[in-house]
């Protein structure tokens, strides 16, 4: 303010001198929504080479993650002139010579519901990991978190050097979307897609196995996670109890190609087509990825690990949610979108295609099974009882995923980087649901504890909706 008042009391001394107002995005505070809605910056000259970016000039503020920069054209508008004639002291002489009025960017309305944005963020607090929850029948997303998180109010002048040499140093990394953007193992949330699998294929129906705490297959004994066994066990027990030898099996009768083909039509392995930048695609294997990226040839033995959603499976939090929600929804498959279509200009509906759906054959017998089964998970006989909420019809599936041996894990207890990850995908209510959410709890050991992070937000979401008339 001093130096404004002093340039204004000078202004015929220091005619080129002169008060220009600019604007600067103003964030929400600690990094809520920060992922989601991304950042503004000036552009770069990598940016100015690329296209939908060569009609800017260097210094121009413009989206660069997020929101910001997927839906750029539409939020930035453009800059206006004016032209005049100046005297030797700086004063305008005569009429405009010519005077461009700036176009102002436009409004864009968001699906994110923001109670159950505050929910997600609260449940997650500082955990390493990411939460999403999805409306199945629209593929709406309702909420988007991912943590560690960044302030993005750091970049809306110029971040300082420092500041972001820690951020792209550090090992949490702070500026991934975990949720679009982490392509971890999905463990145990991927029998699921194996059951599905194997009853479409009828093998599963009538599958019963005897766990004692692991199975043989190949010479090499592949171990359950209880290592008492689980006894006799169908596939509604292998679902609920999470049966590791029930999956190897029916990953062996299955083998690779037919989980690959079944895994892909829901989606695994390829973008969900989701409305933000740099979305990552997963690994779905099979014999023609080995071959192709590999140059070797698929052992069957790799197939058994494959069953329980461990070797060389990896997913994104929002593609396993999507994939979970076809199952839910008898076949379903959504786009996931944050943007709400109905504020867009036309031609961004027609290429982002929001409200394609692609219908997955499930049988309907299979997807009572399935689903009833999903909902005994939260109940004592299962794996995630203390994530149980009375009164709200919750299914889900809990997943451990190891990211080193259990060997190695064994040798180095005390290290927290070699933690397995915990997932929990949870919907309600069973079949056709409302809302959908998947939790990753980065270095959680258990799913359980991941499940207790989704509850909270379906609890969210249950208590929201019983509250309006």
């Amino acid at each position: 303010p001093d130096e404004e008042a002093f340039i204004e009391a000078h202004r015929t001394e220091l005619p080129e001198l002169d008060t220009i107002m600019a604007y600067r995005r103003l964030y929400p505070l600690k990094g809520f929504m920060a992922h989601l809605i991304g950042y503004v910056g000036e552009v770069s000259e990598d940016m100015l080479n690329q296209p939908g970016f060569e009609l800017y000039d260097p210094g121009d503020v413009v989206g660069k993650s997020g929101v910001e920069l997927q839906y750029n054209s539409i939020l930035m508008g453009k800059n206006g002139s004016r032209r005049v004639v100046v005297d030797s002291h700086g004063r305008e002489v005569g009429q405009p010579l010519e005077e461009k009025p700036a176009v102002a960017g436009k409004d864009l309305k968001l699906t994110i519901d923001v109670d159950l944005q505050i929910a997600a963020e609260e449940a997650i607090g500082d955990k390493n990991g990411a939460l999403v929850a999805m409306d199945p029948h629209t593929g709406e997303i309702l909420a988007m978190v991912s943590r560690p998180t960044f302030d993005p109010n750091d970049f809306a002048v110029r971040i300082k050097r420092g500041d972001w040499n820690k951020l792209v140093t550090d090992p949490d990394k702070p500026l991934l979307n975990k949720a679009i953007q982490a392509q971890l193992a999905p463990g145990s949330t991927f029998k699921i897609l194996m059951a599905t699998a194997g009853w479409q294929e009828n093998i599963a129906q009538t599958l019963n196995v005897h766990c004692n705490g692991g199975a043989e297959f190949y010479g090499r004994r592949f171990g359950c996670w209880v290592k008492s066994g689980h006894g006799e066990v169908d596939l509604t027990k292998a679902i609920y109890q999470s049966c590791d030898v029930f999956f190897y099996t029916l990953a062996n009768k299955l083998g690779i190609d037919r989980i690959a083909k079944y895994a892909s039509s829901f989606g695994l392995g390829q973008r969900t087509g989701i409305d933000l930048p740099q979305e990552a695609s997963g690994v779905m294997p099979s014999e023609e990825w080995k071959l192709r990226n590999f140059r070797q040839k698929w052992f069957a033995g790799e197939t058994i690990s494959v069953g329980i959603g461990q070797g060389a499976v990896a997913v994104t939090p929002v593609q396993l949610m999507r994939a979970i929600a076809a199952i839910s929804m008898d076949g379903r498959l959504v786009v996931p979108h944050v943007a709400d279509p109905t504020g867009l200009p036309s031609n961004y509906l027609e290429v982002s295609h929001f409200t394609e759906v692609k219908n997955v054959p499930v049988d309907e017998t299979g997807w009572n099974t399935i689903t009833d089964a999903m909902s005994r998970v939260l109940l004592p006989e299962g794996t995630a009882p203390s994530a149980h909420i009375p009164g709200i019809d919750i299914a889900g599936k809990t997943g451990s995923a190891q990211v080193v041996s259990l060997a190695t894990r064994a040798k180095h207890q005390n290290n927290e980087d070699l933690a397995q990850n915990g997932w929990f995908v949870g919907f309600t209510p069973r079949r056709s649901p409302d809302v959908i959410v998947c939790a990753l709890f980065q270095g959680g050991e258990h799913g359980r504890l991941a499940a207790r992070l989704a509850t909270q937000v379906i609890k969210a979401y249950v208590d929201k909706q019983r509250q309006q008339p």
